[in-house]
Order: C-alpha cells, then structure tokens, then sequence
C-alpha cells in the first residue's frame, strides 16, 4: 500500500500501534490504583507490548526478506534475457559473416 506522500502502509500502521501503546500506558498510569497494582499493570502492559512488537518486527523481517527474494529473481531474470539476446546476436553475425564468405565478397571479420 502507498499513498502520494511516499509513506506506506506499514508507516501508518507503525504510527497508529504507537499511538495505541502511549494512550494505554497513560491509562494505566492515571487509573486509580494502588501501587502494587499500578506495577502489576505496568509489568503486564509490558510483557504485552514486547510481545506485539516482537511480533511486528517478525513481520517487517518476513516483508524485507520476500522483498529481497523477488529482487533477486528479478535481477536473474533480466539477466537471462541480455545473456540471450547477446547469444542471439553473436549467431546472428556468425551466419552472416558465413553467408558472406560463400558468396564470395571480401571477408568479413
């Protein structure tokens, strides 16, 4: 997904996640709570947080690898294609320069 300003969807989707875990962590900071509780809730609000961005950071590498793999086939395919069409023309001279050595005109290089 891109929009016109450049950014993609994984920026939108980082920027809201953010958004979501600084608005729970200042509601867990300001709910009425003891302090045992609070702590409690912090270290829940945590566990939680390292885990979903664990998770994120999985998926962005899962992305940037799949990514990476397409550009590589794609770089081999282009390659194949000039390699042909190099071969093509290197048979293209040869029969030329063959067909204009048997009709007898100056040699060709």
């Amino acid at each position: 997904m891109s929009y016109e300003n450049g950014r993609g969807g994984g920026n939108v989707l980082m920027a809201f996640g953010l958004g979501a875990l600084v608005g729970a962590a200042a509601a867990i900071l300001f709910a009425p709570a003891s302090g045992s509780e609070t702590r409690k809730r912090i270290k829940d609000f945590t566990g939680e947080a390292l885990d979903k961005a664990g998770d994120f950071a999985g998926d962005v590498k899962d992305r940037v690898a799949g990514g990476f793999q397409k550009g590589k086939e794609a770089i081999a395919d282009r390659k194949n294609m000039i390699k042909s069409a190099i071969d093509a023309g290197k048979e293209a001279y040869e029969r030329e320069r063959d067909r204009v050595a048997r009709e007898g005109h100056e040699e060709v290089v």
